[in-house]
């Protein structure tokens, strides 16, 4: 195991910072001693987040998937700190429901947040990275593990994710970049609960087997991730159980298929009702932002 580096002192940059996960992680790097950089796509929650962690901290109004701006928070978060230590790709939406009754624009939008926006982060901060050889960490899921019926979207975006985070690491190793993935289960955030609002998807989630049928605080779940984060760790568990899930990848999509084929024949009737858009207040801001810039 890694030693841990502290974060006193560091600076680390969170997409996707205005609630859940993000505000989250933003709130324990602080607490840590280093300077946070919040961006995301709410900016009166984002005002409050930063306001409330003090002087070393500021928030940014950006669309992770607008590679100009992106560009230029970049370039203005490293003038008003003078460095960037860690990099947490965070920002994501996701839809769920079949395939055939989705919303074109909304299961688009999932892979364009989760996987672009993800990749024109990277981009964006990599020059800033490079130069103090600092840490990026992906936020994937237990979907990049196990992709699952009526997420189509989110588990492609995610099994995404993972890939170009584990590409990238190769490719930056040699000048002192370091790349992480994180997984997480179903965690208590406004898009798990977005996404329970229907009964039958909530029921279908809940009958999932073993650990993967539970709902995690968010709390345990990030404090494994400001861990991974001081040892800048190549892969991150935000539920200890996740990681016995690597071994036994390979057999994942089979056992989904079929566990998947029997559950879908109970749900069915139920699903017309599932609203097809992206769910949760986040997916509510990044679709008012999209219809604002349109």
């Amino acid at each position: 195991m890694r030693a841990r580096t502290g974060l006193a002192g560091q600076v680390a940059v969170v997409t996707g910072a205005a609630r859940g996960v993000g505000e989250s992680l933003a709130r324990k790097l602080a607490a840590r001693g280093a300077s946070v950089a919040l961006v995301g796509l709410e900016p009166d929650a984002l005002r409050r987040v930063a306001g409330s962690l003090g002087p070393r901290a500021a928030h940014w109004h950006a669309d992770v998937t607008d590679q100009e701006a992106m560009t230029r928070v970049a370039e203005e978060v490293r003038a008003r700190f003078g460095r960037v230590d860690v990099v947490v790709a965070n920002a994501g939406v996701a839809t769920g429901g079949p395939l055939a009754a989705s919303d074109p624009d909304a299961w688009r939008r999932v892979v364009e947040v989760n996987l672009i926006g993800s990749a024109v982060t990277g981009r964006a901060f990599l020059p800033a990275l490079t130069g103090s050889r600092g840490y990026l960490l992906q936020i994937a899921s237990l979907a990049a593990l196990a992709p699952a019926p009526l997420m189509t979207a989110y588990c492609a975006s995610k099994a995404g994710v993972e890939a170009y985070a584990h590409s990238l690491r190769a490719e930056v190793a040699h000048k002192g970049v370091r790349v992480g993935v994180a997984y997480l289960s179903w965690t208590d955030t406004d898009m798990v609960r977005g996404a329970d609002e229907h009964e039958a998807m909530r029921e279908m989630r809940r009958r999932l087997p073993g650990p993967a049928g539970r709902t995690y605080p968010l709390g345990p779940a990030v404090d494994r991730l400001v861990a991974g984060i001081e040892r800048r760790s190549a892969h991150v568990y935000g539920q200890w159980w996740l990681r016995g899930m690597q071994p036994v990848r390979g057999w994942l999509p089979a056992l989904v298929a079929a566990g998947g084929s029997r559950e879908m024949r109970r749900a069915e009737p139920r699903l017309a009702g599932v609203r097809p858009g992206l769910v949760g207040p986040g997916g509510a801001a990044d679709t008012k932002a999209s219809t604002e810039r349109n």
